[in-house]
């Protein structure tokens, strides 16, 4: 396959932007994943002391866990040969790792792999784990860039007056920098409830009882076993208990919070449109890229649109992964297994549209005397100023008083405004405290 021939934008068109992903949700990220626990469980159960695993040479330890460090194309690729017989995933792992402990002279306790497990145990750990960690290694960065980004936009124009717009209709002026810092802040506060969700997995035999383990060897505690693999050796939250499978509510919120981030930065991207529309902002023009095909002059918003659909997608998906992952026939049915297949999807386009609005944003030019312009053709919203004044000052009816001259379909203007301040029966210090405020000033804390 080539990203000519690609089926999904992912891996086709948009394969540069996602290509990191591919380490970590790609079928064979999946299958290193799986071998890396169930490598981990077997080094687990000879540290746990079972005595049939006793004359384990631990030199080979290092050797098995190059098995998913140094994991290869091949490898994968043998690992789906064993499937096309097993027609079983996991299986054909178990079998592949089988062949792996024979050549290292390892034949007696190769019955040890996938000891008393189910399928889940490994499906349950691995993509997890997976999701862990293309969360920290990929998805953390690429947001705390954005954020980097609005952050230091909202420091640089943290001055610069901005006529604020409520229903669409100007309202009290506010500033751009204070405008970009309620996006950073919005995006750090979910950021911080996102860290708190626990990575959390399934451990612990065919219907979550540790039944094969506890038949076998009743006098080891496998709970504390269990949880002592999952969180000590794997980084995970280990979940107990559980059905056959992972209730998958962690999951569910991890997704949730993804979605909110969307959100936000869909609300982002159709602000920053909008100023772009209004002239708020040029954009940087690179040499030789074209707008329209038809219209030569055209310099569009194409990276904050780009990123506004992927959001989209990615949103409809987290969304059906939060409802349906979380509900299960009784002890389990096969559904999860594959919708689990695709998470990769919504963390793709999410990348996808992370990197549109960071490249989005770094083209933004700032076009202040636009910005000076609208203040200035919008005198009307000082009346909220003027009247809040006259209300302190005990003026009657002061609101009334604005309204009548503002709510009207002619032009409020500098002169017109200052004409009325001179018709106020106030003393001249108060009429002096209302000429100085100006669309440009009036823009609070």
């Amino acid at each position: 396959m080539t990203p000519l021939s690609a089926i999904s934008p992912i891996d086709g068109r948009y394969r540069s932007k996602t290509k990191k992903l591919a380490a970590f949700f790609s079928e064979e990220a999946l299958i290193k994943y799986r071998i890396k626990v169930e490598v981990e469980y077997f080094i687990a159960l000879y540290e746990q002391g079972l005595p049939q695993l006793k004359d384990v040479d631990t030199v080979n330890f290092k050797k098995l866990r190059e098995l998913y460090e140094n994991f290869t194309a091949l490898d994968a690729q043998a690992v789906k040969e064993i499937e096309k017989i097993t027609n079983h995933d996991v299986k054909a792992v178990e079998y592949f790792l089988k062949e792996e402990f024979e050549k290292l002279g390892m034949e007696t306790s190769k019955e040890f792999i996938h000891f008393g497990l189910t399928s889940q145990d490994i499906n349950n750990t691995a993509i997890p784990l997976s999701l862990k960690d293309a969360f920290e290694e990929v998805y953390l960065p690429e947001l705390k860039t954005i954020i980097e980004k609005l952050d230091e936009l909202a420091s640089e124009w943290k001055d610069i007056p901005l006529l604020a717009r409520t229903h669409g209709q100007p309202a009290s002026p506010t500033r751009l920098g204070k405008e970009l810092k309620v996006f950073v802040e919005r995006l750090n506060q979910q950021l911080e409830l996102l860290l708190q969700v626990p990575h959390a997995a399934k451990f612990g035999g065919a219907t979550g009882n540790y039944n094969a383990h506890q038949v076998a060897y009743p006098e080891i505690d496998w709970k504390a076993f269990g949880t002592d693999f999952v969180e000590n050796k794997l980084g995970l939250h280990h979940s107990y208990p559980t059905t056959q499978i992972e209730h998958y509510d962690h999951s569910a919120a991890l997704f949730d919070g993804f979605k909110r981030i969307n959100n936000i930065l869909m609300d982002l991207d159709r602000d920053i449109w909008t100023y772009i529309s209004m002239d708020y902002f040029k954009q940087k023009i690179k040499k030789g890229e074209i707008g329209s095909s038809a219209m030569p002059h055209k310099v569009n918003p194409i990276d904050f649109e780009n990123s506004e659909g992927n959001l989209g997608i990615a949103n409809a998906v987290y969304e059906h992964l939060a409802a349906k992952l979380p509900v299960s026939r009784l002890q389990r049915d096969l559904t999860d297994s594959t919708v689990l297949r695709n998470i990769g999807v919504p963390f793709g386009h999410t990348l996808i549209a992370f990197k549109s609005t960071l490249k989005g944003l770094n083209k933004l030019l700032l076009n202040e005397s636009k910005l000076d312009i609208d203040l200035e053709n919008n005198w009307a919203v000082v009346a909220e100023a003027i009247q809040t004044i006259l209300r302190r000052e005990g003026f009657k009816n002061p609101y009334e008083a604005l309204k009548g001259l503002t709510r009207t379909n002619s032009v409020i203007t500098k002169e017109s405004m200052s004409e009325f301040i001179d018709s106020l029966e106030v003393n001249e210090d108060i009429k002096t405290e209302l000429r100085r405020i100006t669309p440009q000033n009036y823009t609070g804390i």
